[in-house]
């Protein structure tokens, strides 16, 4: 008999689940936006999506469609969300032209950043925020505390 894997192939031990007010047109957009593929889509009633899985880069998300009589609401309905959800990838500001262009809003502009990253964040238009960055240079503990005073310290 075939021993179940306790955390699914693709999957990592956290996984996000984002619930969105037109999560079909959210899935167009993350494909648009940052390269999603659509793995799954399950519709519920009315037309909503009761379930929908996509990949970006080798991790997976879940999102759904808001269902406020189960507690279930998005970003747009709350007001603002309180999470930010990060992509690395190979090329920070080819991907943040391409979120811009397909509609995302920018909250915080690419820049080189004292942990070493290339980061910048966009505001989907279904409310979630996003980092993109790309990982330039390994620092130390001592090298971030200096580099960010001299960040800082132009500011």
């Amino acid at each position: 008999m075939a021993t179940v894997k306790h955390i699914p192939d693709g999957f990592h031990t956290v996984t996000p689940h984002l619930i969105v007010k037109g999560a079909g047109k959210a899935l167009d957009f993350y494909a648009q936006a940052f390269g999603a593929k659509e793995q799954v889509r399950m519709p519920g009633p009315g037309g909503s999506i009761m379930h929908a899985q996509m990949q970006i880069g080798d991790s997976i998300i879940m999102l759904a469609d808001e269902n406020p009589e189960m507690g279930n609401r998005g970003p747009q309905t709350l007001g603002g969300s309180s999470v930010v959800l990060s992509i690395y990838c190979d090329d920070a500001d080819a991907m943040f032209a391409r979120a811009t262009k397909a509609g995302a809003k920018v909250t915080m502009p690419l820049t080189d950043m004292f942990w070493g990253d290339r980061y910048g964040q966009v505001t989907d238009p279904f409310g979630h925020q996003w980092a993109i960055a790309t990982h330039q240079k390994d620092v130390t503990p001592d090298e971030m505390r200096k580099a960010m005073k001299e960040q800082f310290a132009h500011q």
